[in-house]
């Protein structure tokens, strides 16, 4: 922001935008901003829109064609906005699909990092009796096993998740195509985890006999392959955990669909 403002550019900020993270209105005033109520407010004379997350219907409305949008948008499974927002006009820029020149998405890597780790900690606390889990601790105790992780996908989510479920003493199954990722993660691990190519029998054994899986499966700027099916989750033990980080592609499980904090678990299954 600060940094903006001494370059020339005039900032405006919605009030409240930053009371989640600790910043208060004051705080962008002195940086240098301006501040509106409203997002008509915000929208009505700014040429560059910079969100967190995609706008939501009413703000879609907004966006005039001399405008620019900078945001994650997750365009895959969400055709009302796809639609919304190519009428519009407006220039729309998603985070998750910006591209550096060695291919990689620096946009979307600090995202990847923290969903990976949240999705061990929350799998986790869904495999506890009182969250109807099969009552496993990831870690398991003396003379108890534990839980049998299964990731799906060896990209930034999934190595992130990696480096949580070892580091919580859980027995850890990792699978990709990419042979040379699988490669570096066994010489990083050693015989900590089961690195695994993900062919469709690998994959079969591998989530039926799973307690937790974590769906971290990307295809950039597509919908996520639907990998784990109706069947695989009929053979999996009662109680079992699916985490799927792809659900803003559109998920990688056959039975996946968007939750809500408030409402974050639905049965399938007995899953």
């Amino acid at each position: 922001m600060r940094e903006l403002t001494r370059s020339g550019h005039e900032v405006v900020v919605q009030t409240g935008a930053g009371e989640a993270i600790g910043f208060s209105d004051d705080d962008y005033r002195q940086a240098g901003a301006s501040l509106e109520s409203s997002p008509e407010a915000v929208f009505r004379n700014v040429d560059l829109i910079v969100k967190v997350k995609e706008p939501q219907s009413e703000e879609r409305q907004l966006l005039t064609p001399d405008q620019t949008l900078f945001t994650y948008l997750h365009l895959a499974p969400d055709r009302d906005q796809t639609r919304e927002l190519v009428a519009s006009g407006a220039t729309c820029i998603a985070y998750e699909t910006v591209t550096d020149d060695h291919g990689h998405l620096p946009l979307l890597a600090p995202m990847s990092e923290v969903a990976g780790r949240m999705a061990a900690q929350a799998g986790a606390h869904c495999l506890e009796r009182a969250m109807g889990g099969r009552g496993v601790l990831l870690g398991g105790v003396p003379g108890v096993s534990p839980a049998r992780v299964t990731i799906i996908g060896a990209g930034m989510v999934g190595q992130n998740a990696l480096a949580m479920a070892v580091g919580l003493g859980a027995d850890v199954t990792i699978l990709d195509v990419n042979m040379n990722v699988l490669r570096e993660l066994d010489h990083r691990y050693g015989n900590r985890i089961r690195t695994v190519f993900s062919s469709a029998d690998q994959l079969d054994q591998c989530v039926t006999e799973a307690d937790l899986v974590i769906g971290a499966v990307l295809i950039p700027g597509a919908s996520a392959p639907k990998l784990v099916t109706r069947d695989m989750f009929r053979r999996m033990p009662d109680g079992s955990v699916l985490v799927d980080v792809a659900i803003d592609q559109g998920g990688c499980a056959e039975t996946s669909r968007p939750t809500t904090h408030d409402d974050p678990v639905f049965v399938e299954e007995g899953v």
